[in-house]
């Protein structure tokens, strides 16, 4: 019984952050909706939010417990929030994460991938950069890379 309870949490904790609803993330993890469980593609709820730029929800996830640094591994949606939300340039998110100690020189898919100040400056989101290489990350060697190759799988 418990597991499905799990399971319905988590569909409606996935479905409040789709919808930006904070109000109702806080409530569904007020009741026992874990805040690290991935849906059935193996996404996780901190990405999501990450992705989607919602810094408030990733707050309340990370503050839950979440892990900052933990690669969704969902279809299309793989990697770690902080790229994620680097890719986008989702700075209050990333503002967040930082807060919450993710590593802004990690690289995601396993430490093969690229890092989240390779993202931001892709983007290119120069704002979001500056908060990563504040935070810590180290800008690439050389000249900054306008054109990025396709990120190694």
């Amino acid at each position: 019984m418990k597991q499905r309870r799990q399971k319905k949490l988590s569909r409606h904790l996935f479905a409040a952050i789709l919808a930006a609803d904070p109000a109702r993330v806080a409530a569904l993890l007020r009741v026992g909706a874990h805040p690290e469980r991935a849906d059935s593609d193996g996404t996780t709820p901190l990405y999501l939010a990450s992705v989607q730029g919602q810094s408030e929800i990733a707050r309340l996830l990370l503050t839950a417990g979440a892990a900052p640094d933990g690669e969704s591994r969902g279809v299309g949606a793989e990697g770690t929030p902080l790229c994620a939300a680097s890719c986008w340039g989702h700075s209050g998110t990333v503002r967040e994460l930082l807060a919450h100690g993710a590593d802004p020189s990690l690289r995601e898919d396993g430490g093969r991938g690229w890092t989240p100040l390779d993202w931001a400056n892709h983007g290119p989101h120069p704002e979001t950069a500056e908060l990563l290489i504040a935070a810590g990350a180290r800008p690439p060697n050389g000249p900054r890379l306008t054109e990025f190759p396709a990120p190694p799988r």
